[in-house]
């Protein structure tokens, strides 16, 4: 593994020319609308006894795109005197939420936790609970990343991408929680939804965006050729004919249109060998980013970027913007 894509110097000017849909806020706000207007039941938390002594653990269903019920944990601190500043975190491709266990780090920090299950996966690397209701039935490349890619309004991201800013309102509800204290966040896929998030939404404190996927579509799918992003490029080869089509949709979904949306202070980061997510994808985005920001960058790493050096990093950024 090594360097392939810009130099630094040049990655941090690096911000190309993109042309975004003339209706892209147009498209979302209607998307949010009709999503928080739709007949659903409210959010449910119910408590599950897990063993862990030090954090009080609930199951949670939330209405998400469509209303669809979509799945989750919250996590607290034992016996935290609330209301609490909460993190609502993203999972990073092919995972799902797992067990309370793999989410011990905020509530362990004093915050109030809540985990989106990510629909019509956890089947890769962790476990999910939630189907993809609703997904079209058109061609597409094993993965999600092209599943209704011919039509803004089908498209796989459009719902993923709901469910995670109503998972916002699902923690904002919840009596233990201060709704003026929300930070979202996430690493890969996790990191591109918190930045579709936080270009969605004005009432957050903060966002973390680790190694984020979901940005800079095209160029991604032309230098690299690792999952997720050679999903795009097989369905491209395939259909040949239809390749503006694809791209065209893809323009409501990329992290490099969110990014100037965006108010919340956010913490950034990128590895410089990562051939899933290149460096030049994630400066597209951080480049164009509205809020306050910061970028840590790891030079010999790849996808794996800072790791447990990262969460260090994000867990003063926390205290900073939520205390």
């Amino acid at each position: 593994m090594n360097l392939f894509d810009l130099p630094l110097a040049e990655l941090e000017r690096y911000r190309p020319d993109l042309t975004e849909p003339a209706d892209f806020d147009g498209f979302w706000s209607a998307t949010i609308d009709v999503a928080r207007s739709a007949p659903a039941e409210p959010a449910r938390y119910e408590r599950v006894d897990t063993g862990l002594r030090s954090i009080e653990t609930f199951d949670v269903t939330f209405p998400g795109f469509d209303g669809q019920p979509i799945r989750g944990w919250l996590q607290l601190p034992a016996g935290a005197q609330g209301p609490l500043p909460c993190v609502v975190t993203y999972i990073g491709y092919g995972g799902g939420r797992s067990l309370p266990a793999d989410h011990l780090i905020w509530a362990s920090a004093g915050y109030a936790h809540l985990v989106m299950d990510t629909r019509g996966q956890g089947s890769g690397w962790t476990p999910g609970d939630t189907p993809d209701a609703g997904a079209a039935g058109d061609p597409q490349a094993p993965g999600v990343m092209t599943r209704g890619i011919e039509d803004p309004a089908g498209y796989y991201y459009r719902r993923l991408m709901t469910d995670a800013v109503r998972a916002v309102d699902a923690a904002k509800a919840h009596p233990a929680v201060d709704p003026s204290r929300i930070a979202v966040g996430g690493g890969s896929q996790g990191g591109g939804l918190a930045l579709a998030v936080a270009g969605l939404r004005s009432d957050l404190r903060a966002a973390f965006i680790d190694v984020p996927f979901l940005c800079h579509y095209r160029r991604a799918s032309e230098i690299t050729d690792k999952e997720p992003y050679v999903e795009i490029a097989a369905w491209c080869r395939a259909h040949r004919d239809r390749v503006e089509t694809a791209f065209r949709t893809l323009g409501y979904f990329d992290g490099v249109h969110f990014a100037p949306r965006a108010s919340a202070p956010a913490l950034f980061s990128v590895a410089l060998m990562d051939e899933i997510c290149p460096p030049s994808t994630v400066f597209a985005a951080y480049n164009r980013y509205a809020g306050p920001k910061r970028i840590t960058v790891w030079p010999y790493n790849g996808h794996e970027g800072g790791g447990t050096f990262q969460v260090r990093e994000q867990i003063a950024f926390l205290a900073e913007h939520l205390a």
